[in-house]
């Protein structure tokens, strides 16, 4: 017999609270014990034969009801097998019917191509027929064709032979006589028309040259004025060159040892030269002298005091004049130090001519001429205005003006091509750069007009001389003359010791000794000139 858990439960409380109950009254009832005992166990098997009676109608009912399921799940079952396999027939028919239907389609169409092909065939049989009759018409003409080419080449062979016999010479031979009259011929009319292009292309070249040369003069206002340094000082009266002079000559002394100019006081009435080397001290002596005439007070101290106002001027001025150029060029851009040494050129002077309106002059040249060419205007213009900077120091520092002035330019950052632009105009270096040459004829341009330069009456007459001299110290020259205040000679020679070629040789020989013996500002044309004459009387 089995017993639930919740009776055995039941079972053993019942059995403790007995057994509790005992212990606590020491004299135990056996017969209540027993009769609890009892009723517990009876209580027990009832709930048990009443638990079993409810499990099993639970048992029942649920197998009946999953046979019932079970049932209904086959019947369901039958009827989707059922649908499916009609569905699937159906599916079956369908498919049959589209393969049999695309079958019959893909018949057709091969039928269709399969007569396409035959006629294409028939075409193509009818075809190849006609290029067989077509190919031996061909052949038989070729074989004609042949017949009478090698007719030609025998009748050919015949004529040659006649003419060959008849002028004398090979076939070979005539060929090459013929190729060098066309070659001397071509030569002859290729060398003609190379000739007429050069001579046409340097015309033009030549016009338009003058034409941008002449327009650059033209918008260029320049003066025309050779400038001259003052190095005279007028005085009042002649009783102020005792007080110039000072007791024992200690006014002079100090004056002269202050600015490093030389003052000659001679004979001269009411004037006293300055002479020294370096123009800026010579400026800086006038300045200071002119100042203590005016002020009246002339000693040491005096002295002292004027010639550092004078100094001070004088470096104003030069910075001014600087910052002036630079507007007037229209250059910007340039280190301070090369704005001074460009007012330094103020006071320097080439032949006369004032450096530093000649540098202004050359950059506003350069920059019309590169604008008319397409060049760097900016380069142009800035080397133009540089190109002189040299001689702002020439006198303190050893070399030529175009080697100090690179050496300043590199020094203050200028740039390469600046720098070779400025480096080309006297010729030391070969220009490479378009700027480059329009610095240098700009240069020739400022130097060569009409009173730039000043000259004395002497030395412009030995250079003509010389000029002539060089000339006609050349065997075969008959008469030279120096024209156009030297800028030009022209040279007659003998017809007999001159072909109209060696001309050419003679007047580069004589451009060559001319460069090596003269110094002249800008260019000498040389002009040779070979003429003969063929003179008669009719009587």
């Amino acid at each position: 017999m089995c017993l639930t858990k919740s009776t055995l439960k039941t079972f053993s409380l019942l059995k403790g609270f007995c057994i509790l109950k005992l212990n606590k009254r020491r004299c135990p009832r056996i017969i209540d014990v027993i009769y609890y005992l009892v009723t517990i166990v009876v209580g027990c098997l009832v709930g048990y034969f009443i638990r079993k009676t409810i499990a099993e109608r639970k048992i029942n009912s649920a197998e009946n009801l999953a046979k019932k399921i079970v049932e209904e799940a086959e019947k369901d079952a039958e009827t989707t097998k059922k649908e499916v396999l009609i569905e699937a027939k159906e599916e079956v028919h369908k498919l049959r019917s589209e393969i049999e239907r695309e079958s019959r389609e893909r018949r057709n169409e091969l039928q269709r191509i399969e007569r396409r092909l035959i006629q294409k065939e028939e075409v193509l049989d009818k075809k190849s027929e006609s290029l067989e009759q077509k190919d031996d018409k061909l052949n038989r003409k070729i074989k004609d064709l042949d017949d009478k080419h090698l007719e030609l080449n025998l009748l050919f062979e015949k004529e040659v032979k006649k003419l060959e016999e008849l002028s004398g010479l090979t076939s070979e031979e005539a060929r090459q006589l013929l190729l060098n009259d066309i070659e001397k011929e071509v030569k002859y009319e290729s060398a003609m028309m190379i000739k007429e292009i050069e001579s046409r292309a340097k015309e033009e070249a030549e016009k338009r040259a003058r034409e941008i040369i002449t327009y650059s003069i033209q918008k260029c206002a320049a003066d025309h004025v050779a400038e001259t340094t003052v190095t005279v000082v007028a005085l009042p009266n002649d009783e102020m060159k005792g007080r110039i002079i000072g007791r024992e000559g200690r006014n002079i002394r100090t004056l002269e040892t202050l600015t490093g100019i030389d003052l000659i006081i001679d004979d001269t009435p009411e004037a006293v030269i300055l002479s020294g080397f370096d123009p800026i001290r010579r400026e800086v002596a006038r300045i200071a002298l002119e100042k203590l005439i005016v002020d009246g007070r002339i000693h040491p101290a005096r002295i002292e005091e004027m010639v550092e106002k004078a100094r001070r001027e004088v470096e104003n001025i030069i910075k001014e004049e600087g910052e002036q150029a630079t507007f007037d060029a229209g250059v910007h851009g340039l280190h301070p130090e090369l704005i001074k040494l460009l007012g330094r050129l103020k006071y320097r002077t080439s032949y006369g001519q004032n450096v530093l309106k000649h540098s202004v002059e050359v950059s506003y040249l350069a920059g019309i001429m590169a604008t008319e060419l397409g060049a760097d205007v900016k380069v142009a213009k800035r080397a133009g205005l540089l190109h002189d900077i040299g001689k702002a120091v020439d006198h303190e520092i050893e070399g030529t003006h175009v080697e100090i002035g690179m050496e300043l330019l590199r020094k203050y950052k200028e740039s390469k091509e600046v720098i070779h632009a400025m480096s080309t105009h006297h010729g030391d270096y070969e220009p490479q750069t378009i700027e480059a040459v329009l610095v240098t004829a700009a240069d020739a341009i400022s130097a060569a007009r009409p009173g730039a330069r000043r000259e004395t009456l002497e030395s412009y007459i030995k250079r003509l001389e010389k000029l002539e001299e060089i000339a006609t110290d050349f065997e075969g020259v008959e008469k030279s003359f120096a024209i156009q205040a030297g800028r030009e000679i022209r040279i007659l020679v003998k017809p007999e010791n001159y072909s109209d070629e060696e001309i050419i040789l003679l007047a580069r020989n004589i451009t060559k000794r001319i460069e090596a013996e003269l110094e002249y500002p800008g260019q000498i044309k040389v002009n040779v000139i070979r003429e003969t004459r063929a003179i008669e009387y009719a009587k």
